[in-house]
């Protein structure tokens, strides 16, 4: 038992000494006395703070603790912190407990801190006090946050039994050293002298008498006077010109219409604002009468002699202003009621003030928090001192004068202007999360964007929103958190300003008003930027590109209606492998009105090393894009590659595979036969529609628009190390898998399919070296007199430069490798691929391009002999195109898209390693134009599509240009309006229209076909013989053989199904009755060989449905003039030349009559109808 007393007496005594060497270090004026009355005074202190806790186990001294310093706290507590001298573990766990279970408490450190509270940051001037105050010692100074504060506290020494710590990387939205946050009062070291109050009463106005006082400025001007009164408002801490203030105003008890605004402005003065409690009476001495700029009426000012005393009614006495003026003061003008709440009706937004507990940090930067887990606050009207670092989830705030919205996006919401206040009433348990760096740089793009734009709260709240999706669709992978918010300090926006700034300008142009604090703090009635509070449409949303992507497929199936994809006359007569080759591809077009709110596409434009296709890229993902130049562009400059792209106007464009089995029509609103779906998405806009900024350097946050890029592709800016050669491109392949493959399997490529593309073009100049900025002279090549031919092969990551590179175009190729060998720009690649290639070329020079090498537009400026050469596009003429001579040559030209459908292509082709194996093709109908033809004409154009990607935007209305294709001519085409004009073989028209006259039926056949086989069905049965059919839906089918004469020469149309239905001037109705009588035999036909001839039947029908035949086919309703719309259906060709006429022999009367007869045409019914009739007052 001795030896534990020893101990503990050797701890205490050790504990001690420490004690006294901290005060000595920390606490003591610098001199060599030891300061033996301050220990003593200290450690007095501490046994009795340790006392008064209850749980000391029967030690004099908190033995477990020690005692720390500010520059120690600051230096070496990186992480949230508390101490509670007075706490027993007991109690600490119940606090603790308080912070929730999803929360993390803070924890406790057994630390005791001494210091002096002061309201003056180091030892700087006086004058820049903010008001904020500070825990100091010998070492250093460190803001604190109080919840009570007393102004006798200014300047005493202080043991801290509770307090937390929060580290500068903890708090919210704050800079600089970390905080201190004083849990209860502090405990004075050394015994503080108690102010009795004035000895004489103060002679004091009161709030009524003082209003009306403003008006006599003149008989007051070096009076010094004293205000009594209950503060019934007061003001937030602003700082406007960098110069801080607050205004209070005191209020008469017994008069809740009468209310004195004061200003105090003097530094000294700003820490009252720490000690001011509303509905507390209190006295301001030494206030004179003045005016500030920005405010038309006089005002109360405090003076540098000015003091603030709570209101003892012993110690003061009301004075008589009628000593000081003769004449009888002015009766006060009417003032509104300032009472606690009140409404603006015609705004529908009331002031109140409210107390709670913030649950949620719903935006930082933003100001935005959630209190009670039911309200939204909004701070960012408020000036908030220190960026209202205290403010974290579980701190307790008292509201002043705030707004209260009944609901703003959904959700009600109190938002305080600088009229307000925000009062810290409890701090919080739990340890935030630790904080961006960026955080700070976050406040001051949304309090900048606030104060130049003058937002009301739904504009600002959508702003923030607005960074925010911003934010992290870039950050930070693509951008740092830094060059997207910060300002540079020239004042130029930054890329999240510049990039809100087109939606902005349209809603809140920059300048529209200035925000008048004084008038915001002390007009009545009220006006500020809260009370412009109306609903808002979003006028657009930053969506996440994955997100974008997935929501136009779901919208565009959604829009997905077989029944629509197909014409309605025709579709019932389809079977079921036309009906589903039909459905199979579609498309659909969605503009950013369809969204709501309207999307605006954001993100980094890079090439696709995998398809080739151009991207925007954000963090969630990629949508692939098809730019359009600018009109004074003739392409797209490759130097965009990396830049950041912003725009409003573009077109989603969705493409849909469908693969399906629908047995026939009567099913297509059955969605259970589609078997699978596949999308191709990517979007459509112009250049000229876009934002483009070059995305600023890891160490710059200064953008510029249009500027050359910046990427994790090659950089393109500044002047490129290594060499380089100007070359004028004349051919492109296009992007296709190819077995590019070496000999023996060693070469740079793989031995598989690999996608790839080609070019060829001639050199320009010689090889150039990097020369200071720029490039220098051309080195001479061979021989300069000949054209020196160039191959590109691009594979693997140089695909990327497929969408950039146009035939006709100067070029620089550039390897940045400055120790590659000249001779690779001048004899090419030595492998053996290369030499293959030139072999079958004939080619000057190979080069497969490497992933690092850049190609850029070509400047030929400065190089001798060597001319800006750019050649256009050249395409075929007409008649090379339409003419039968030269088969299998290749044509170019420009056409417009009229349709496209999926097709099995010419020769299927089988990939290894792929469980497809067969690639459908594409077949595009596209219409040529010429100047001296006044149609157009349609020709068909096939896609092989077995080793895929297409290009994009290959869509109906599009107009491309397709270069070198193979020309297979199958027929030739004929112009029309007279049938005999038909007859020529010029090139013309395959499709055209006439005025005709039938003059007989040849032949009529209806029949019903199994949908899956096309068998004969009889009786809806399937006739075929063999395993049963899935599906046992029919479908019918219809054709007829018309002969039709236009005066001019005779022809034999053919029409089919629904044609059938108008060629025998039935309606609807009539045609399905008929049908359903057919049905039953599966197939009836009528055949008349000649004119009048007697006809042929087939099939098993009944004598009266064959003599309906007859007398339909032979009536006026059959036999009349006709609108024809056809195409020829046997063409003359070369090797099958049109007949010659005919000698035919004609018998009128008893005189015979030979002439020459043209022979008929075989015509394909597109159309038939009705001529219209002649107008009865047509001429």
């Amino acid at each position: 038992m001795a030896a534990g007393e020893v101990g503990s007496a050797n701890s205490e005594q050790a504990w001690l000494q420490a004690v006294h060497s901290f005060i000595q270090k920390n606490l003591c004026p610098t001199s060599k006395d030891p300061c033996m009355q301050l220990v003593e005074a200290v450690v007095n202190c501490v046994k009795a703070t340790w006392a008064s806790s209850g749980g000391t186990g029967g030690l004099n001294l908190p033995l477990s603790y020690s005692f720390v310093s500010v520059q120690e706290l600051k230096s070496h507590q990186h992480l949230p912190c508390c101490s509670h001298l007075a706490w027993s573990s007991t109690e600490y766990q119940a606090w603790a407990n308080k912070a929730g279970l999803s929360m993390v408490p803070l924890p406790r450190e057994r630390l005791l801190l001494l210091g002096t509270l002061t309201d003056l940051p180091g030892d700087l001037d006086p004058e820049y006090r903010d008001g904020s105050l500070y825990v100091k010692d010998n070492n250093g100074t460190l803001g604190c946050e109080l919840l009570d504060f007393d102004l006798s506290w200014l300047g005493h020494l202080f043991l801290f039994p509770s307090w937390s710590y929060i580290p500068p990387a903890w708090q919210q939205s704050s800079l600089g050293s970390g905080h201190l946050e004083l849990w209860c009062p502090p405990v004075p070291v050394l015994p503080q002298i108690l102010n009795h109050g004035p000895e004489t009463p103060i002679r004091v106005l009161y709030p009524e008498m003082a209003s009306q006082l403003l008006q006599h400025r003149s008989k007051f001007r070096r009076q010094q006077l004293h205000l009594a009164g209950e503060l019934v408002q007061l003001s937030t801490l602003v700082k406007t010109h960098r110069k801080p203030y607050f205004i209070l105003s005191l209020g008469d008890p017994s008069s809740a219409t009468t209310s004195t605004p004061i200003i105090v402005q003097i530094p000294n003065q700003l820490v009252w604002h720490h000690a001011l409690r509303p509905s507390c009476s209190y006295v301001l001495t030494n206030l004179q009468i003045s005016t500030i700029r920005g405010f038309p009426r006089r005002i109360w000012t405090t003076s540098p002699s000015s003091d603030l005393m709570s209101l003892d009614p012993e110690h003061i006495q009301e004075f008589n202003v009628e000593e000081l003026i003769s004449e009888a003061v002015p009766s006060p003008l009417p003032v509104p009621s300032s009472c606690q709440q009140h409404c603006n009706s015609s705004r529908n937004v009331r002031m109140l003030s409210y107390q709670g507990i913030v649950t949620k940090v719903l935006n930082g930067p933003a100001g935005l928090y959630e209190l009670d887990g039911q309200l939204c606050l909004c701070l960012a009207y408020l000036q908030l001192p220190n960026n209202g670092r205290a403010i974290r989830p579980g701190v307790q705030l008292e509201l002043l004068d705030v707004h209260f919205f009944q609901s703003v996006g959904g959700a009600p919401m109190l938002a305080p202007c600088l009229r307000g206040t925000v009062l810290l009433r409890g701090f919080s348990q739990q340890s935030s999360p630790k904080q961006s760096p960026h955080s700070f740089c976050g406040i001051v793009v949304h309090l900048r964007l606030l104060l130049e734009r003058h937002l009301g709260l739904p504009l600002y709240l959508w702003t923030a929103k607005a960074l925010e999706e911003i934010t992290s669709k870039l950050c930070p992978r693509l951008l740092r958190h830094r060059q997207l918010l910060q300002s540079s300090t020239s004042g130029t926006a930054g890329v999240g300003e510049l990039l809100l700034a087109p939606t902005l300008d349209a809603v809140a142009p920059p300048g529209r008003h200035t925000r008048n604090v004084y008038q915001e703090i002390l007009e009545d009635p009220h006006h500020c930027p809260l009370q412009e509070y109306s609903l808002l449409q979003p006028p657009c949303s930053f969506p996440a590109l994955a997100a974008f992507k997935e929501d136009g497929q779901r919208r565009a199936w959604a829009h997905f209606d077989p029944v629509t994809l197909l014409p309605l006359p025709e579709v019932a007569y389809l079977p079921s492998c036309v009906l589903n080759s039909r459905l199979a591809w579609s498309w659909i077009c969605l503009s950013p009105s369809v969204f709501q709110p309207p999307p605006v596409l954001l993100g980094v434009l890079v090439a696709s090393s995998h398809w080739g296709w151009l991207q925007l890229r954000d963090q969630s993902g990629s949508l692939p894009c098809l730019l359009l130049p600018k009109p004074s562009q003739a392409f797209i400059d490759p130097r965009l590659i990396g830049s950041l792209v912003r725009v409003e106007r573009f077109r989603l464009v969705v493409e849909r595979e469908v693969k399906s089995n629908f047995p026939s029509w009567k099913e297509l609103g059955m969605p259970e036969f589609i078997q699978e779906r596949r999308t191709n998405i990517y979007v459509l806009f112009s250049l000229d529609d876009a934002l483009i900024l070059s995305l600023p350097s890891p160490y710059s946050a200064h953008p510029s628009i249009r500027g050359p890029p910046q990427a994790k592709f090659p950089r393109l800016e500044g002047p490129p190390k290594g060499q380089s050669r100007l070359l004028l491109l004349s051919h492109k392949e296009c992007l296709m898998k190819r077995n590019y493959q070496s000999s023996q399997g060693a070469g740079p490529l793989p031995p598989k399919h690999t996608l790839s593309f080609h070019v060829s073009g001639t050199w320009l100049g010689g090889i150039q070296r990097e020369d200071g900025d720029g490039w220098g002279l051309p080195k001479p090549v061979g021989d300069e007199n000949q054209d020196q031919k160039v191959f590109l092969l691009f594979f693997g990551q140089s695909i990327r430069w497929f969408e950039f590179l146009h035939p006709g175009q100067q070029y620089r190729l550039i390897i940045p490798d400055p120790s590659q060998p000249p001779s690779l720009l001048e004899e090419g690649e030595s492998s053996s691929l290369s030499q293959q290639i030139l072999e079958l070329t004939g080619y000057t020079s190979c080069l497969i391009v490497q992933d690092d090498w850049i190609l850029e537009p070509g400047n030929p400026q400065g190089i001798p002999g060597v001319l800006g050469i750019s050649k256009t596009l050249s395409e075929s003429s007409l008649t090379e195109i339409l003419s039968g001579s030269s088969p299998g040559s290749s044509v170019s030209f420009s056409a417009e898209i009229l349709s496209r459908t999926l097709c099995v292509p010419l020769s299927d082709t089988t990939q290894q390693g792929n469980s497809q194996a067969s690639q459908r093709g594409v077949k595009l109908t596209v219409a040529l134009g010429a100047a001296d033809v006044a149609f157009r004409i349609p020709i068909d154009v096939y896609i092989e599509a077995s080793h895929p990607p297409l290009p994009l935007g290959l869509l109906p209305g599009t107009r491309v240009y397709f270069q070198q294709l193979e020309r297979k001519v199958s027929s030739s085409s004929l112009p029309h309006v007279y049938l005999a004009e038909l007859q020529g073989d010029s090139p013309g028209l395959t499709q055209a229209s006439a005025s005709c006259h039938v003059v007989s039926v040849l032949s009529v056949q209806l029949f019903w076909i199994c949908a899956h086989c096309t068998s004969v069905c009889v009786q809806g049965q399937c006739s075929r013989q063999g395993p049963p059919c899935p599906t046992q839906a029919a479908v019918s089918q219809a054709n007829i053989r018309l002969l039709v004469e236009d005066g001019t020469a005779e022809a034999v149309v053919t029409c089919t199904n629904h044609q059938v239905a108008v060629a025998l001037g039935l309606c609807p109705a009539e045609w399905e009755s008929l049908m359903e009588l057919v049905r039953v035999p599966g197939r009836v036909a009528l055949h008349i060989p000649k004119a009048g001839a007697q006809p042929e039947f087939t099939g098993e029908t009944d004598d009266s449905l064959m003599l309906f035949l007859q007398t339909l086919c032979a009536s006026p309703s059959v036999l009349r003039p006709v609108l024809l719309s056809f195409e020829l259906e046997r063409k003359p060709t070369r090797v099958m030349p049109l007949e010659p006429p005919r000698l035919h022999r004609f018998q009128f009367g008893e005189v015979p009559v030979l002439t020459h007869m043209v022979p008929r045409l075989s015509l394909s019914c597109l159309s038939l109808r009705d001529p219209e009739p002649p107008h009865i007052l047509s001429s």
